[in-house]
């Protein structure tokens, strides 16, 4: 029998990138995908490619209104829900804080950070009567590592990683598991765009990865089903860095260098 057999599983951002993939592994491991993007063409196209059951539905994860409208509609359709992966996100602007956008600033923490409290919120409800349940955040090593000009996308994905073990802590009386991710530097159109567009250095990168390499992905979806499964049920309010030894690595040669800033 497959590993998520028959289970509901929720993925919003799951149009493209780390959220479709992960869509992808939990079909393929029997469960009904629900697929929530404000993307919802991308979505509607993606959702056939999942299964039967799958399905998708518009949503802009930083209004309340949009997130509880969206739940509502998938428990209306599927009963319930198993599982919930928070993978809605934004990129930062690569630009100086100095010369940071407020605007940018705010749609970031809106997406990133209030985005995932908003959807794990209307989640729990759905799953503390069940006395069941599993919620999957967003992370990043820029949430843990200090990375100039980033300075949103980083405080946001700080505050994911603090909210997620809050979260854990408040919901395990009710047997919800939260746990989170921290990808490296991985293998999506997001990251390509970046190195087209000149804001990341893919020969630095693979440099400071002790493991030489981009990751995938489909490696990203491997943790998160991992942290879904029955192997996990004792494992809550953790970040798992899935990031090719990224954040351990501390060589000399790592040193700081201002000039990369000018």
């Amino acid at each position: 029998m497959k590993r998520f057999e028959g289970k509901v599983v929720l993925i919003t951002g799951g149009a493209s990138g780390l959220g479709l993939a992960a869509a992808r592994r939990f079909a393929d491991e029997g469960a009904h995908i629900a697929i929530a993007d404000l993307n919802i063409d991308g979505a509607t196209a993606a959702a056939p490619t999942l299964g039967p059951r799958a399905t998708a539905y518009r949503v802009d994860v930083g209004a309340e209104t949009s997130v509880q409208e969206m739940l509502d509609a998938v428990v209306k359709h599927y009963g319930h829900i198993d599982v919930t992966i928070c993978s809605a996100g934004l990129s930062d602007s690569f630009v100086p804080t100095t010369e940071k956008a407020v605007s940018h600033w705010q749609r970031l923490i809106d997406v990133n950070l209030t985005g995932t409290w908003l959807v794990a919120r209307a989640s729990a409800s759905a799953m503390i009567p069940r006395k069941s349940g599993v919620i999957l955040t967003f992370n990043s090593i820029a949430g843990v590592v200090g990375l100039p000009i980033r300075s949103a996308y980083s405080a946001s994905k700080a505050g994911v990683a603090m909210l997620t073990r809050v979260l854990a802590c408040e919901w395990a009386p009710h047997d919800i598991r939260v746990n989170a991710v921290a990808p490296g530097y991985i293998q999506t159109p997001m990251v390509e765009r970046l190195i087209a567009d000149g804001n990341l250095d893919p020969t630095q990168i693979v440099r400071r990865t002790p493991m030489g390499r981009f990751g995938t992905a489909d490696q990203v979806a491997d943790a998160l089903l991992f942290l879904a499964s029955d192997q996990a049920t004792f494992i809550t309010g953790v970040t798992l860095p899935v990031d090719g030894g990224y954040l351990a690595y501390g060589a000399p040669a790592d040193a700081f260098d201002p000039t990369d800033l000018k």
